[in-house]
């Protein structure tokens, strides 16, 4: 592996950031805890840190995949803090999906996977539309049920 080009690093975490937008939309649409900006950042943050361990890749006694991991472990402390629980009912745990999923953007994008990239966001959005609906229905349902 080789360090990346100026160029390619600005376009990776560009395109992050527009893959962590294309999945915010989605959630500020439905004013969820963490919207726009936060899924945007979340993967350009991740696809950074991939990008800045392109520069160690020559060295010895370097693991590359080790960044990778640990933006797992830090985006998930960061998911944990928009998850809420009150009395019997938990909330944000979508959210915190999310945005763990808008990190693996990041990555993807950092790692210049830029097909896995597309097709991983729309996934991402497809499900949280399409779920979020069923869900609602689901819910409407259920309350519908026990009146």
């Amino acid at each position: 592996m080789e360090p990346l080009s100026e160029t390619q690093f600005i376009l990776n975490i560009v395109l992050a950031a527009i893959a962590g937008v294309c999945v915010g939309i989605e959630r500020q649409m439905k004013n969820k805890n963490a919207g726009l900006k936060t899924y945007a950042l979340v993967a350009l943050g991740a696809s950074v840190f991939i990008g800045i361990s392109f520069q160690y890749a020559n060295l010895d006694y370097v693991d590359f995949s080790r960044i990778t991991g640990q933006v797992v472990v830090g985006v998930g402390f960061l998911g944990a803090g928009v998850i809420i629980k009150r009395k019997n009912h938990v909330s944000g745990i979508a959210t915190a999906a999310a945005i763990w999923c808008s990190a693996a953007l990041g990555c993807l994008a950092g790692l210049s996977m830029y097909i896995e990239l597309a097709a991983t966001t729309g996934l991402i959005v497809i499900i949280n539309l399409v779920m979020g609906y069923y869900n609602r229905k689901m819910v409407k349902t259920k309350n519908n049920n026990n009146t």
